[in-house]
């Protein structure tokens, strides 16, 4: 019986379906032990700590502990992007999820502050708001979540041209459990990250983080 030989070409394309399904193995992977590790599913606490050591595992996979200007790093955030696996499927959701809010306050030359929400006119855009504001929360790109403030920022800009700074604040929505819902507990806001927009429309700087 013949034996079949791989050309230089197939184990090419034979290497790449590999790695590219490890990388999507991989995010998925993440996504899970991540809910895991915050005990945001329905499993035991005693499966945390091993969630941990996992989705660390899996990050470093993926070259998170390297800096953000790591070329390795750049490469590889740019072919999840282009190829639409950046981001995995948990398979989970027996909860309430986080979810983020985005404020923006407009301060004026005569000192007067406003505060602003990111408005949307429909439906669907309003669903699509709420996906995006994920992406900013979650996303451990920096240099990707100061860009996604700074698109929100711009309309905002557009219809208060007389402020002269915007400072973008972006906090995290914490829900009570049922039990401390019928105690009287209700959402609490937790503060992320803020961006200040100069009037020379200069790129957002990061002013304090907490994570």
């Amino acid at each position: 019986m013949r034996e079949r030989v791989l050309t230089p070409k197939r184990r090419l394309y034979l290497a790449w379906f590999l790695l590219h399904s490890l990388l999507i193995i991989t995010i998925s992977s993440r996504e899970i032990f991540w809910l895991i590790a915050h005990r945001l599913t329905i499993l035991p606490t005693s499966f945390t700590s091993t969630a941990q050591k996992l989705e660390s595992i899996a990050s470093t996979t993926l070259a998170q502990g390297l800096a953000s200007s790591n070329p390795v790093r750049r490469a590889l955030l740019a072919y999840l992007h282009i190829t639409g696996i950046e981001r995995g499927y948990g398979y989970f959701a027996p909860n309430v999820p986080e979810s983020y809010k985005l404020l923006f306050e407009l301060h004026y030359p005569d000192g007067t502050v406003e505060y602003e929400l990111p408005e949307v006119r429909s439906a669907a855009a309003e669903l699509r708001l709420a996906s995006l504001l994920d992406e900013i929360g979650r996303t451990r790109y920096d240099a990707l979540r100061e860009y996604l403030v700074k698109t929100l920022a711009g309309p905002v800009w557009r219809e208060h041209p007389e402020a002269k700074k915007i400072r973008a604040i972006v906090g995290l929505r914490n829900f009570p459990d049922i039990h401390e819902f019928h105690r009287g507990a209700r959402e609490t806001y937790e503060f992320l990250y803020a961006y200040d927009f100069s009037l020379a429309r200069d790129s957002p700087q990061t002013k304090s983080s907490l994570k």
